[in-house]
């Protein structure tokens, strides 16, 4: 924002040398760039913040330098002359889109005479960065950036049909805006239109066909509110970004309009000469009443460490245009002022305090109670997986959360219910949010691919979006860990069973499952649930989806659910005893019917084992159907057991085998090889 020193003098009394005055703003949030002298007069630049669209303009940098200087604020009242001839005579306003512009306001100017503005005020335009164009053009320049509400003044005679009409834009259609240039516009764009075209882009520009020219003698008068997300987004669509889109995105004054419109008027009748027509023509809805802020004193000493007098707190929100009707002994009733739609938290007053007060005024050495966030179970859970992953050599990816039809198509492991869509692209043809990591972390491998990185193995942790049914309710969130690696279904899991094994609490087991799924190759996918409820899925990417992302090499992925992990972790790990007495091990082969699974044959070693059975280690799977017979195969194991107080004696280790090799037999008809 530039602010002249000349400008800004008119509706304050600066006690200050201009950079004694640069360092108070700076100090207070309004930080300074730099000052120049620019003709007879001291021009500063100072940063904005997005919040604080109040200070655009000279008359809200005046009244942060009134209450930083305990001064007065002087702003001028507006009285043009108004004629006998309503408004209402001569043109109406239809507002048919509220949502992007809640307010809209116009009034009319007859017998205007166009030409050169005076000196002073091309003076000060030119110190500003802006060129003058005539005397009426450059009073909504000069009011703009006097009080930070955009204006903009069209030719009357123009204006067909005796009609304004606020709408939205028909998708497709051509715009041509005073920089004589074409747009084609979509139907999320806001208009201003008479009866039969557009005559300006809402909020962003005018258009040429109704433009302020020489021959101009009736002027229309616009101030309006727009929806700073409107704005926002057809500047960007258009790249068409102005003075006035910058100042919409940030929610000028709503209540301002009255002041802006009134002063701008009187200016051009000054100027330009002309008589305005009586009342304002207007559509929408006034601005609501702002809500009360219960601002607790005691916050202050809590949250700054320093305690300030009840009667400067007041004085500084006075100050900044804020009332408070009632209070209480520790407590006050705070009402912001319109300008101020940042300020809508207890928070945001002791931010005001603090800043006014001078942060100077807080000691370095001040203590101020802080206490040390106990981390969550999924903090502990992703810590401890990184960890894992790491010393795997996995490295962790950050990939966008919306991707494009190519990816999207790859499935999903979660559901099949189709993607959500943005309304727009929020990267360059990617608008639907992901069902799974897994083809994001494929498409990384791709792009290494492509350097000559054979082997990129992934991870990440984000969220998917998994839609909802019935249809437009808000997606399930749902934070998942993907991986993604070489191509060999055992590396994976080894990979998911340590971290799982780093995480889980004793006793929770995970259930691993052969599935058929299309993202995964036939007979190559995992299905791993945790008491009975599903956990992730395992296995080696598919044909198709590694031929959809042009990847050279097999892959193997997994993808976890974040939640359901922390659901059972253990949060504070023990070391398990180390018995100092020796493990005696037993190799058994059994021949066991095709169908059956290690997971049933180990689970099953492990409940008719009893206590003194470590572990239950596999060795191989061979397949002799002349020896065995078709269907069958011979799966060798390893049982190791041990004691933490003794020496195992051989009869004990004899029954234990004993049990197992009964229950194998008995519930899998599984025989024991000699």
């Amino acid at each position: 924002m530039l602010v002249c020193w000349e400008w800004l003098s008119q509706y304050v009394d600066l006690s200050l040398d201009v950079d004694s005055m640069a360092t108070k703003f700076a100090m207070s949030g309004l930080n300074h760039e730099w000052t120049k002298r620019i003709g007879s007069d001291v021009v500063m630049d100072l940063e904005v913040t997005s919040n604080r669209g109040d200070c655009l303009g000279h008359i809200g940098v005046a009244r942060e330098a009134a209450v930083l200087l305990n001064k007065s604020l002087c702003i001028p009242e507006p009285q043009p002359k108004t004629t006998s001839e309503s408004i209402d005579e001569v043109v109406r306003i239809e507002n048919q889109f509220v949502d992007a512009c809640p307010q809209y306001t116009a009034r009319v100017l007859r017998g205007v005479r166009v030409g050169p503005s005076p000196a002073w005020l091309v003076r000060r335009l030119a110190a500003i960065g802006i060129n003058s164009v005539n005397n009426v053009v450059d009073v909504t320049n000069y009011v703009m950036m006097e009080c930070g509400q955009p204006l903009h003044a069209f030719d009357l005679s123009h204006i067909r049909g005796g009609k304004i009409i606020v709408r939205a834009a028909v998708d497709k259609e051509k715009f041509l805006a005073i920089d004589h240039r074409t747009y084609e516009l979509d139907a999320k764009i806001v208009v201003i239109a008479d009866a039969e075209r557009a005559v300006a882009l809402g909020g962003v520009m005018g258009g040429a066909e109704s433009e302020v020219s020489e021959t101009t003698q009736d002027v229309l008068i616009e101030a309006a509110t727009f929806a700073p997300m409107t704005i926002r987004r057809a500047a960007r669509k258009l790249k068409l970004d102005s003075p006035s889109s910058y100042r919409f995105e940030r929610k000028p004054d709503p209540a301002g309009l009255e002041w802006a419109s009134l002063r701008c008027c009187q200016l051009i009748q000054e100027l330009a000469g002309g008589e305005l027509l009586a009342g304002v023509a207007t559509a929408g809805h006034a601005p609501a009443a702002r809500d009360t802020i219960v601002f607790r004193l005691a916050q202050i000493k809590r949250i700054l460490g320093i305690a300030i007098p009840e009667s400067i707190v007041v004085q500084i929100l006075s100050a900044l245009g804020c009332t408070v009707p009632q209070s209480s002994a520790d407590t006050l009733h705070v009402v912001p002022p319109s300008w101020r739609p940042d300020l809508t938290r207890e928070v945001d007053l002791i931010e005001e305090v603090a800043r006014i007060h001078g942060y100077d005024q807080i000691s370095e050495d001040v203590v101020v109670p802080l206490g040390v966030a106990t981390p969550r179970p999924r903090d502990i859970a992703l810590g401890r997986a990184r960890h894992v992953l790491s010393a795997c050599g996995i490295d962790e990816a950050m990939t966008p959360s919306v991707v494009n039809e190519q990816l999207e198509n790859c499935g999903s492991v979660w559901t099949n219910e189709p993607a959500l869509s943005t309304d727009t692209p929020l990267l360059v043809g990617s608008r639907l949010l992901r069902r799974s990591l897994l083809p994001s972390l494929l498409h990384a491998r791709y792009l290494n691919q492509s350097q000559s990185i054979r082997n990129a193995q992934l991870y990440e942790v984000a969220n998917i979006y998994i839609p909802s049914a019935p249809a437009g309710e808000l997606p399930t969130e749902q934070t998942t860990l993907g991986i993604v690696t070489a191509g060999d279904l055992r590396i994976v899991r080894g990979v998911v069973e340590e971290l799982l094994a780093q995480i889980l609490s004793p006793g929770t087991k995970p259930n691993w499952m052969v599935v058929n799924h299309p993202f995964f190759a036939d007979g190559a996918g995992l299905k791993v649930s945790l008491e009975g409820q599903l956990l992730g899925w395992c296995g080696i990417v598919g044909k198709k989806v590694q031929a959809a992302l042009s990847l050279d090499q097999a892959c193997a992925a997994a993808e976890l659910s974040v939640d359901r992990l922390s659901e059972s972790l253990q949060e504070v790990r023990r070391a398990s005893p180390v018995s100092t007495f020796p493990a005696v091990n037993r190799d058994l082969n059994f021949v066991i019917d095709e169908p059956r699974t290690w997971s049933e044959l180990s689970n099953l070693c492990y409940t008719e084992g009893g206590e003194l059975l470590r572990e239950v280690k596999y060795q191989e799977t061979y397949r002799d159907p002349k020896k065995d017979g078709a269907g069958k195969k011979r799966m060798l194991l390893t049982l190791q057991f041990q004691s933490l107080t003794r020496t195992l004696t051989g009869e004990e280790v004899d029954a234990s085998v004993s049990r197992i090799v009964s229950a194998c037999g008995s519930k899998f008809d599984a025989h024991l090889l000699a």
